[in-house]
């Protein structure tokens, strides 16, 4: 009996040991985040809900000291965020949307600034009566609500394969507006500490904190995307290219600890070096990074739910929260809207953007963190309070308005790539319907058959129609090269043996597979009978896809 009980408390969520957390969470995580996909949710809110349910808000599987060990991997799901982040920022797109994205972060970044701190303010008077404390909590919640969470929205963005000027202007407005966040709470903290009196450094020396933050972040990470690009130069084994685009942002996350800079920015100036420094090669490691990223993802979500406690909310916060979301969400509205219609953006800018800037997280949360830690009681667990729960709340609504902003601006689906295509299409998708060459034909009646038709590959049957061998362009040249006798010889003489066929309606990723495992660049496809319909020939098959990628990509261009 005491055997059993041990057992038992083994399995309590104090015993859960590091490994079997991290099944436990990613297991979950991806099976909620699959759910929420086919109820047309995007999968990050499926990730986040997993979290509450496990966390402190729910079973509390998740202790508060398993979410504390784990803050590691935040880290570096923050940094990889940036990184990809920083390789979608071109230096020819910065110079065709610059004063736009310029307009529309100063404006979205103000408009919440200012509507969050008004109606923060007299909220706060009314319920406290302190003119200075009113005012020092509006100008902190107001500089705090300018910010705009990276990681749920591009999770968005990349889950859906969005292209397109919303998708351009979203990624380079989240990408910027941490920076504009931190100048206007550098400002704000040096106010409200002169109005409570708890001041330790003047405005100067905040901002010139500030710049070091800033432009460290972006020195560093420059400085360590030009030594990953020395790297990775003389290398095509991809793993090895890996372990050293991980290993450098991990060194990323540790100096910006250590120097007290911002991660996702030093991380963000690292791709951003990346891709305009070593295009070509950084093409193939931001591929190689992305695979490696959805663990990671599905962990950093989890663990944000998980640290929702909606039991510690009042009256008091719920007042003062329900402020800060109408005060946000009108300020992001306005701003960006004022700051497309200033630049003359593109229409779909215009009316969805508004909708991509409504997440809030990390930095917002890292921010009311400092001005708890910073400023007396009442202020600054309030700050902490309200902050967040209106995370918990956007987290969750904030992903379903950016899908449905690129949905409406019909930008979904328009970064793709021909592994895409193949992952969602099936061999007939890509099958050539060429003409059948009897094994009796002759080479003059073959020598036709080429000649009036465009395919490069044809099947060989025998007389019951099934398919025995296969005939190329480049096997019929080496029979006229090697045979004094080819005008002599028929189909059945020349054709190359049959490398197994593949059914028509199978997976175009399991055809290429085929392909590759018996070195053939073509594939016989046949239907339940047996009888072959078609060819899947690759270097056909590539260009189709090509140009199904180069349509997608026009179709975005032409969104503006």
């Amino acid at each position: 009996m005491n055997e059993f009980n041990h057992i038992l408390q083994s399995f309590s969520p104090e015993h859960f040991n590091i490994i079997l957390l991290l099944g436990l969470v990613l297991f979950l995580g991806s099976a909620g985040g699959r759910l929420f996909q086919r109820l047309k949710i995007p999968q990050v809110v499926g990730y986040i809900a997993i979290g509450i349910i496990l966390g402190q808000s729910g079973f509390k599987l998740i202790t508060t000291r398993s979410i504390a060990d784990l803050e590691g991997f935040s880290s570096f799901a923050l940094a990889l965020i940036g990184f990809m982040i920083g390789g979608e920022l071109k230096i020819k797109t910065l110079k065709k949307y610059g004063s736009q994205f310029a307009w529309i972060l100063i404006l979205e970044a103000m408009g919440a600034f200012l509507v969050v701190g008004t109606l923060v303010t007299f909220g706060a008077y009314f319920i406290f009566k302190d003119f200075n404390l009113a005012l020092a909590l509006g100008l902190l919640l107001g500089a705090i609500s300018s910010a705009t969470a990276p990681a749920a929205t591009t999770d968005v963005l990349w889950e859906n394969k969005t292209r397109g000027p919303l998708t351009s202007t979203v990624l380079g407005l989240v990408a910027m507006d941490d920076g504009v966040a931190l100048l206007l709470f550098a400002v704000a903290t040096s106010v409200a500490g002169a109005l409570m009196g708890t001041a330790t450094a003047g405005l100067g020396m905040s901002l010139l904190l500030l710049l070091w933050e800033i432009g460290g972040s972006i020195l560093i990470g420059s400085l360590m995307g030009w030594g990953l690009s020395k790297l990775i130069r003389g290398y095509i084994d991809d793993d090895k290219t890996l372990v050293f685009s991980l290993g450098i942002i991990l060194l990323i996350i540790g100096l910006s600890e250590v120097l007290d800079l911002d991660t996702i920015l030093c991380a963000m100036a690292m791709g951003f070096f990346m891709v305009n420094y070593s295009p070509k090669k950084s093409k193939n490691l931001f591929g190689l990074v992305e695979k490696f990223t959805p663990p990671i993802y599905v962990l950093f979500f989890v663990m944000v739910g998980a640290k929702m406690d909606v039991s510690q909310i009042n009256g008091l916060v719920a007042i003062l929260a329900a402020l800060f979301l109408v005060g946000r969400t009108g300020g992001k509205f306005l701003g960006a809207t004022m700051g497309a219609v200033v630049s003359k953006a593109p229409e779909t800018v215009k009316k969805y953007l508004p909708f991509c800037l409504l997440s809030q997280a990390g930095v917002a949360v890292g921010l009311s963190v400092i001005a708890g830690q910073t400023f007396p009681e009442p202020l600054g667990s309030i700050i902490v309070m309200v902050v967040t729960t209106t995370t918990f709340v956007v987290q969750l609504l904030g992903p379903p308005s950016v899908k449905y902003a690129v949905d409406k601006a019909g930008e979904t689906g328009l970064n793709i790539t021909e592994e895409d295509l193949i992952a969602r299409s099936k061999a007939k998708d890509l099958m050539t319907n060429t003409t059948m060459i009897e094994e009796n034909r002759t080479i003059e009646d073959i020598l036709h058959i080429f000649s009036d038709q465009d395919d490069l590959v044809y099947p060989v049957v025998n007389r019951d129609h099934k398919v025995i061998g296969i005939i190329t362009i480049d096997n019929l040249k080496d029979t006229f090269v090697a045979s004094e006798l080819s005008p002599f010889l028929l189909a059945h003489d020349i054709m190359l043996p049959l490398m197994g066929t593949c059914p028509v309606e199978a997976p175009a990723e399991e055809a290429f597979g085929l392909m590759k495992k018996n070195n053939r660049d073509f594939l016989s496809l046949t239907d339940k009978e047996g009888n072959c319909l078609g060819i899947l020939e690759e270097r056909t098959a590539r260009k189709k896809l090509s140009l199904q990628v180069m349509e997608m990509k026009s179709k975005a261009d032409a969104l503006g």
